[in-house]
């Protein structure tokens, strides 16, 4: 089969590999038809991951049809569509019992430890079958719509993290797919005024359309912090949360809080990212609870596909722009360009 394979820093290589087999007598494999590419792929091209040894087929947004299954499998037959989200718990330590399994030691991810999705198929080991977020996908939706599922629970769990309340006005730094998808959501969660903080021009229209933010800040033109601010009275925004790479924004989150706000780091750092100056006094006097929040666990993941679904969140209007498996390359520069949102791989013609 074909796939792009991560063979080091810098280097992302169509070619010819094995098909891949059955793993087990739980597993199942996928015929690929969308993986969307997210900013920790984009992570892995440029700085790589401990997780992720060269040579790998990276990607982990996927959506794809069930073509072959072990003989032990029971919940999937072949012809099945199905969406695939990134964690895998193991299943047997006490974050994995508890149901946070995103909090593994192991820490399994499609696309780090096992094959991803920029493939034209793909294998699920029982273990993945078993404990891992794999949904059937609702009849409504496409196999590109449904490649959101896998962001759209890790902005479930942010949100949960923070813990909005009905009425609450919520701060999110960036504009990008990840940001407007938590705006959009927090909707559903209580919040009541979005206001979206964001440096790049090209994106503040997508803030104000696709994450239906209220007001948009733009970090080029007037302080965020001082925006804020001005835009809640003085009082602060009650949830602020960073969805970006940028260690600035996490310091500003502390200074745009009210007093008793929440604060969720959704976003993560680059490698060889300075640590953040934590002002603790700010934590301190003003009584903030900081969170931080990564991945999503199975529950999460079938949410999303439901709030999908239900046009909750428009799928369709998040997704920008589509690539063939050879044009990779090219994808990912449009990706990491800002120019659009979410960016499509199509493995098969």
């Amino acid at each position: 089969m074909k796939a792009a394979v991560f063979e080091g820093l810098g280097q992302l290589t169509v070619r010819q590999v094995p098909d891949p087999t059955l793993p087990d007598e739980e597993s199942v494999i996928l015929k690929v038809h969308a993986c969307a590419i997210c900013g920790s792929d984009i992570r892995i091209f440029h700085h790589g991951n401990p997780r992720v040894h060269p040579p790998q087929i990276i990607g982990h947004e996927v959506a794809g049809e069930v073509v072959a299954v072990g003989s032990k499998v029971t919940r999937f037959r072949v012809g099945d569509r199905v969406a695939v989200g990134a964690d895998v718990p193991c299943g047997e330590c006490e974050w994995c019992r508890e149901g946070l399994g995103n909090n593994c030691a192991i820490n399994y991810a499609i696309g780090y430890q096992f094959p991803g999705g920029f493939a034209e198929y793909m294998p699920l080991n029982g273990l993945t079958v078993r404990y891992g977020a794999v949904h059937h996908i609702p009849e409504n939706l496409t196999y590109d719509e449904a490649t959101l599922a896998e962001p759209l629970g890790c902005c479930i769990n942010g949100l949960e993290m923070c813990h909005i309340h009905l009425g609450d006005t919520l701060v999110v730094i960036g504009a990008g797919p990840a940001g407007c998808m938590l705006m959009r959501a927090a909707r559903s969660f209580g919040a009541t005024r979005v206001i979206a903080v964001q440096r790049s021009r090209a994106r503040i229209e997508f803030a104000k359309r696709l994450g239906g933010a209220d007001k948009v800040i733009c970090s080029e033109d007037i302080d965020p912090v001082e925006g804020v601010l001005q835009a809640t009275g003085g009082r602060g925004a009650d949830v602020v949360i960073t969805a970006n790479s940028s260690v600035e924004t996490h310091e500003q989150a502390l200074r745009m809080v009210r007093n008793r706000g929440r604060i969720n780091f959704f976003g993560g750092l680059p490698k060889g990212a300075r640590p953040i100056s934590l002002e603790s006094n700010l934590v301190h006097y003003k009584e903030l609870c900081i969170t931080g929040s990564h991945g999503s666990v199975p529950r999460q993941h079938r949410l999303a596909l439901e709030m999908l679904a239900s046009g909750t969140i428009p799928g369709k209007e998040f997704i920008t722009h589509t690539f063939p498996l050879d044009e990779i390359q090219t994808a990912f520069k449009v990706a990491e360009g800002h120019s659009g949102m979410k960016v499509v791989i199509h493995p098969h013609p």
